[in-house]
């Protein structure tokens, strides 16, 4: 199976090399793996800034512990979730399978029902947390695509929200920065490189119930 060794071969990249930039073929096949990701209800409720542009990173790099794979990266993924979903949201969504899936508008309306009751049982907050974890699936899917294509990856969360938001202008879109993963090669000089992957041990990490 190459996806195992591809995941042996990846690490968080601390260093990367500034010069070296991911094709666009490579990018937009990430872009394609993320827009493939599993979402809870289909829903996918965040949205994707990849970020190039190198005076929005020395920007951000400030309010991201200062690390040094904010600009010296190929390209920036900032995942930024929704504050809030609406009755629209599913409403657009339902329109968007109807459309591919050759179902009745109408025939989907019990579904939309259930979904809008279960979004309406949840506070702000619980949203808010519920979307995040929906970007974070969406980011495993990105950290596979890097891995199968022998690009380097780093995710991040050492960073401030709220800075974020501003300097993107999210808020005014409905949206916050939930994790950021910066994707490119990595240097000659990352030691990070050099160090044996390990993990806990699958005895530890599972447990069978037969």
């Amino acid at each position: 199976m190459e996806l195992i060794k591809n995941l042996h071969w990846r690490y968080a990249t601390k260093k990367f090399d500034a010069t070296k930039k991911v094709s666009e073929e490579n990018i937009e096949l990430m872009k394609e793996s993320i827009r493939l990701s599993a979402s809870s209800y289909g829903l996918q409720p965040y949205k994707i800034l990849v970020i190039t542009n190198d005076e929005v990173r020395k920007q951000l790099q400030p309010h991201s512990w200062g690390q040094s794979q904010i600009v010296d990266s190929s390209h920036l993924f900032v995942f930024c979730s929704q504050l809030d979903l609406t009755e629209e949201n599913v409403d657009n969504y339902l329109k968007l399978k109807s459309d591919n899936q050759n179902i009745p508008l109408e025939n989907l309306s019990g579904y939309g029902d259930f979904m809008k009751m279960k979004m309406k049982e949840k506070s702000k907050e619980e949203i808010g947390y519920w979307t995040a974890k929906q970007a974070y699936i969406a980011l495993g899917s990105l950290f596979v695509a890097c891995a199968e294509l022998d690009v380097d990856s780093c995710p991040i969360e050492g960073f401030v929200p709220s800075e974020y938001d501003k300097i993107l202008g999210l808020r005014n879109q409905g949206l916050t920065a939930a994790v950021v993963m910066a994707v490119g090669y990595r240097s000659e000089e990352d030691t990070n490189a050099k160090m044996p992957k390990f993990r806990k041990s699958k005895e530890d990490l599972f447990e069978n119930i037969n």
